[in-house]
């Protein structure tokens, strides 16, 4: 049986594919309650719409699909061939936009609800985790979606909306980020332990002038204030290896490939001597960015709020 057409269809065939959605997406929920009691007071009523409004919307959406979808006796109608066919998408859309909707409440769930929180590779052996098991100490069930990237990558995130917070440093100074300063942590100069500053304790930068180093790549925080301190030593760094992770550089550094310029090992690292920097002050900040503007759920105004009440002792 071949489907019936309309005369005046208000969609063509060519039809933008938003318009289509706009027109249609408000009444597929009344399609599918009168295709399921097959009467059109009997789905009014259970679905709490006036019989009138709900009659007008299924003529409107037969108008525009041009398809006659229900064949009418009375107050009871039936599915065309063209209504049967229909169902089956609109029902699948349905029920996928109402898993959408359960995932995105239990996300905002003050119990339950989930955190995407990024934190560079740096924090992740130690700080991250007993930020994290302090957190839930008062918030047990709360859900983590974890990301560990360098800081241009998260930023980009937390833009696109893949990030709630994340920890990153140099901390951000952007119109359309909000970051707050967390804490503070001091860079040593590594080098191989038979290296003949090894035997000290201190160091001026402008000693290693003429060392080579072993840095990160460009784009990585860390690789900035490395390239920023070395110039203010008065030299710029001849670079042999460029990685994408602190204790890498370390095991480069025991091989004596190189020095460099890194934060305090989570543990104590074979084959290196770390020296403190005396001249100029090597450090860096460590801040909590979140993108300005953006609502947040109650798990992650939570988690925000337990940052920034961390302040100054972020990795103690």
């Amino acid at each position: 049986m071949a489907h019936q057409q309309r005369s005046q269809a208000h969609l063509s065939p060519s039809g933008d594919t938003e318009d289509i959605v706009a027109l249609l997406a408000p009444r597929l929920a009344y399609f599918a309650g009168v295709a399921r009691t097959e009467h059109v007071t009997r789905a009014a009523q259970e679905m709490r719409v006036p019989q009138s409004t709900l009659s007008r919307a299924m003529v409107r959406l037969e108008q525009d699909l041009g398809v006659d979808l229900f064949a009418r006796r009375g107050r009871t109608v039936s599915l065309t061939p063209a209504g049967r066919t229909f169902l089956t998408s609109v029902e699948r859309a349905l029920a996928e936009i109402e898993k959408a909707a359960e995932e995105v409440r239990a996300d905002a769930d003050p119990a339950t609800g989930k955190v995407a929180f990024g934190f560079l590779h740096t924090m992740g052996s130690e700080t991250v985790p007993g930020l994290i098991r302090a957190f839930r100490a008062d918030h047990p069930r709360v859900r983590f979606t974890l990301v560990q990237t360098y800081g241009e990558a998260m930023l980009e995130k937390l833009r696109a909306g893949e990030l709630d917070l994340c920890l990153t440093s140099p901390v951000p100074d952007a119109p359309d980020l909000v970051a707050r300063r967390l804490d503070e942590q001091k860079l040593r100069l590594v080098v191989p332990a038979d290296h003949p500053l090894a035997t000290r304790r201190r160091v001026r930068l402008s000693e290693a002038a003429e060392e080579t180093f072993v840095t990160l790549e460009p784009g990585y925080g860390l690789r900035r204030i490395t390239d920023d301190l070395c110039k203010e030593a008065g030299f710029k760094p001849r670079v042999a290896f460029e990685g994408e992770e602190a204790e890498t550089l370390r095991g480069l550094v025991a091989a004596g490939l190189g020095v460099a310029l890194l934060p305090p090992p989570a543990f104590p690292r074979p084959g290196v001597a770390e020296l403190t920097v005396t001249s100029p002050r090597a450090a860096r900040e460590i801040g909590v960015a979140w993108l300005d503007g953006h609502p947040d759920t109650p798990p992650v105004a939570a988690f925000k709020k337990f940052l920034l009440s961390r302040r100054g002792s972020l990795l103690t």
